[in-house]
């Protein structure tokens, strides 16, 4: 009897043991069950905050890469546009420093414009009496000055010689001119009409007879003053008449001197106006037509 309440008593104690951790087990599995659903919770949330990163990641690397081009294009830019500003500060210098050049060459200009025109005023006056006799003929060009002296008034007929009166005449022009900057032109015109006789051996045609009386007046310009730099001598001939050939008053008035003051760099102009005209240029003290002997007695 007491091995069976041993025994009986055994199933008790094992009975309640076994439900104690049956009920031990039970919490167990519920708290874990519990954390595993907040761990899945938790894994959720952070896989969710993890896409979230990436996409704004990849968002960011993109507008990073949009900025870095638009960096390196606004600096392209700049440096274009440096060199831009660049090159209009120095065209601008370039064109301010031009514009005063030629305010200041105007400027020159316009005094030997004046200058000029004074020098023709005080030749009007000088020369009063032979410009009312019509010997001399003077006119202001758009820039420069003209003078038409009669070769009667200088020289004897069929020489290249000056005369007295020619002489007096050219000193009181040589006066006027020594003061001038500009270039003086002296140009020889002849009639039509053929030299002959023993005046051809000196002056073959009208061509030398013409050189060399413009070289003639030109040598007596330089001896009263003038810049022989600032001289020369030309040969028309008989190729530019003020008017027709066909009386001897008419030839009188094409035989002359011309005088012609052209302002530096004008000379083009004046060939351009004349371009179909034919000249023939001679030197002075370079051509027969003005012989040693006769230059030095007459200088």
């Amino acid at each position: 009897m007491d091995r069976s309440v041993n025994v009986a008593s055994l199933m008790l104690l094992l009975f309640i043991v076994t439900s104690s951790l049956a009920c031990v087990t039970q919490s167990v599995y519920n708290e874990v069950s519990e954390e595993r659903d907040a761990l899945a919770v938790e894994l959720e949330r952070t896989r969710i905050e993890r896409d979230s990163l990436e996409e704004q990641y990849y968002e960011a690397k993109e507008s990073y890469e949009d900025e870095r081009i638009t960096r390196t294009s606004l600096a392209t830019n700049l440096e274009k546009t440096s060199k831009l500003a660049s090159k209009l500060d120095r065209s601008l210098a370039a064109e301010r420093d031009a514009r005063i050049a030629a305010a200041k060459a105007l400027a020159a200009r316009e005094a030997e414009l004046a200058k000029i025109q004074s020098t023709y005023d005080e030749l009007v006056t000088d020369l009063e009496s032979e410009v009312s006799a019509g010997q001399i003929e003077i006119e202001r060009l758009r820039e420069g000055l003209r003078l038409n002296v009669s070769d009667d008034v200088l020289f004897a007929t069929g020489s290249a010689d000056l005369d007295a009166i020619g002489r007096d005449v050219l000193i009181k022009v040589a006066g006027q001119l020594t003061g001038l900057k500009d270039f003086i032109e002296v140009r020889g015109h002849s009639d039509n009409r053929k030299i002959g006789g023993s005046l051809a051996k000196r002056y073959p045609s009208n061509w030398e007879l013409a050189a060399a009386r413009a070289a003639r007046v030109v040598r007596l310009l330089e001896a009263e003053g003038v810049p022989g730099s600032r001289l020369s001598a030309v040969s028309l001939g008989p190729n530019q008449p003020i008017v027709p050939n066909d009386s001897a008053e008419n030839r009188a008035r094409n035989r002359r001197i011309e005088i012609r003051l052209l302002p530096r760099g004008g000379r083009d102009e004046e060939k351009a106006e004349e371009s179909t005209k034919t000249e023939a240029k001679t030197e002075a003290k370079t051509g027969e037509p003005a012989p040693a002997s006769t230059a030095a007695s007459e200088s």
